[in-house]
């Protein structure tokens, strides 16, 4: 019985499977997701909201964490790009693994456009809750509102196009992603009784809950694409 070229030369064996082992520029672009996916709530929920002395993970907004006079402000002011760069590296991983797939090249644009907009929060922090409630608002708060409403297109928008250029199995996860994710973040957007001045119950663990769905996506989403070969 003959064998193939490949199959006779060992020394084609071993750099055939080396390939297959090889971390790429590829890989660690992808890794972005992953380490994103990560450090979003141990600096979030873990060390700035333990930092934040009487702040409540489940009644209170994410967002409250950097807001102005907060005293975890400056601390999220300053690891802010770290995330916006992890986003848009994720995002050109994304891209660099599409091949043929437009809908996977959509999604990585999606995803850095996404990391690069993530910037403007430098400039668009809430105010507290109570002075908010005091009639203390500006328009940064007025912008709060409008980049956490483009956030929501950006993020659903992205997993549309990541679950069409997928198999099966991710694309109904995807689906049940994108059903989760605006539900929460609609349930937690309680902006009326803030500025009423009222509680908030639930508002932080419903918030969590889809910030949560869509980052453990996300970290699937990459472990996904570097299974792919490279392109």
């Amino acid at each position: 019985m003959s064998t193939t070229t490949i199959e006779r030369n060992p020394v084609l064996l071993a750099d055939r499977d080396a390939a297959k082992t090889r971390i790429t520029s590829r890989h660690l672009l992808l890794a972005c997701g992953v380490a994103y996916a990560v450090l979003y709530p141990i600096v979030n929920d873990l060390i700035a909201a333990t930092l934040y002395d009487g702040y409540s993970r489940m009644s209170q907004a994410v967002s409250e964490l950097s807001a102005t006079g907060a005293p975890t402000h400056t601390f999220l002011t300053l690891v802010g790009p770290i995330f916006v760069m992890l986003l848009i590296g994720f995002g050109i991983g994304v891209w660099r693994s599409a091949g043929d797939k437009r809908s996977l090249r959509v999604a990585g644009i999606l995803l850095s456009a996404h990391g690069a907009m993530s910037f403007l929060w430098v400039f668009a922090p809430m105010h507290q809750r109570e002075v908010i409630a005091a009639g203390g608002a500006t328009s940064a708060d007025t912008m709060h509102l409008v980049l956490s409403a483009a956030t929501g297109i950006f993020v659903v928008s992205s997993m549309i196009a990541a679950a069409i250029g997928m198999g099966a199995g991710f694309r109904i996860y995807s689906v049940l992603t994108i059903i989760a994710t605006p539900l929460f973040g609609m349930l937690s957007a309680q902006t009326q009784a803030i500025e009423a001045g009222d509680p908030t119950p639930y508002m932080g663990l419903l918030e969590r809950i889809g910030i949560g769905a869509w980052l453990v996506w996300m970290a699937v989403f990459a472990v996904s694409l570097w299974r792919r070969r490279s392109f």
